[in-house]
């Protein structure tokens, strides 16, 4: 991965990348999707796939056309096969669902904006969901948080891969702060004592949850 394009990850066929543009919380507007549409045009790039992270993956590309596709598209790299946290999930929340609760978007924005891009044992993904459908996937995000009336319920050590885990609940009826504040000593605590591309799912199976809950909330 070394010498790899920036950004860029290779593909099946071991001469093609992919780029994944950062799109915080899957929010877009009409002129980033007209970037997109002209820059797939331009390069002739055959596949553009939304992902399960609500980002768009560009797929396909020659390496030597990579840093000038980045230039055309003038946005941020979107971490996806780093050893950090990748992403901050949302659902719409309070700003447009029904059945909204909490501002799901107004957390999310923040935590993206705090962790996102942080160096991390392995990588991680965040999951914020406005009320307990949950749509936003907390329980199987590395951290979690979904709202209620009574504030925001967070949950730790979630994994939905081959190796699916349930988070585990860290608190409930907090407010923002709190939660931002809990999501860095979580990673704070989970940084220090992980071991090398140990997921938090693996974390919390090793050391139990009860251990990290003191850590984290005493």
């Amino acid at each position: 991965m070394s010498d790899a394009p920036r950004g860029a990850f290779i593909q099946r066929d071991k001469t093609t990348y992919a780029i994944v543009p950062r799109s915080p919380m899957g929010l877009v507007t009409p002129e980033i999707l007209e970037k997109i549409a002209g820059t797939a045009k331009k390069y002739q790039i055959p596949i553009i796939k939304i992902t399960s992270a609500q980002r768009f993956a560009l797929v396909g590309m020659k390496p030597d056309q990579v840093e000038e596709i980045w230039k055309d598209l003038g946005m941020d790299v979107g971490p996806a096969v780093e050893l950090c946290v990748h992403y901050v999930q949302s659902c719409p929340g309070t700003t447009v669902c029904r059945f909204g609760i909490q501002d799901s978007l107004g957390l999310a924005a923040k935590l993206e904006k705090m962790f996102v891009g942080m160096d991390l044992p392995a990588k991680a993904k965040f999951g914020i969901s406005g009320c307990p459908n949950n749509c936003g996937e907390a329980f199987v995000r590395d951290f979690g948080a979904f709202g209620k009336k009574s504030g925001w319920t967070v949950t730790f050590g979630g994994n939905s891969g081959a190796r699916p885990r349930i988070g585990d609940v860290l608190a409930e009826g907090l407010d923002e702060g709190q939660v931002v504040e809990l999501a860095q000593k979580c990673f704070e605590f989970y940084k220090a004592n992980a071991r090398p591309k140990e997921r938090t799912a693996r974390f919390i199976d090793r050391i139990g949850i009860e251990e990290f809950r003191k850590a984290v909330l005493g």
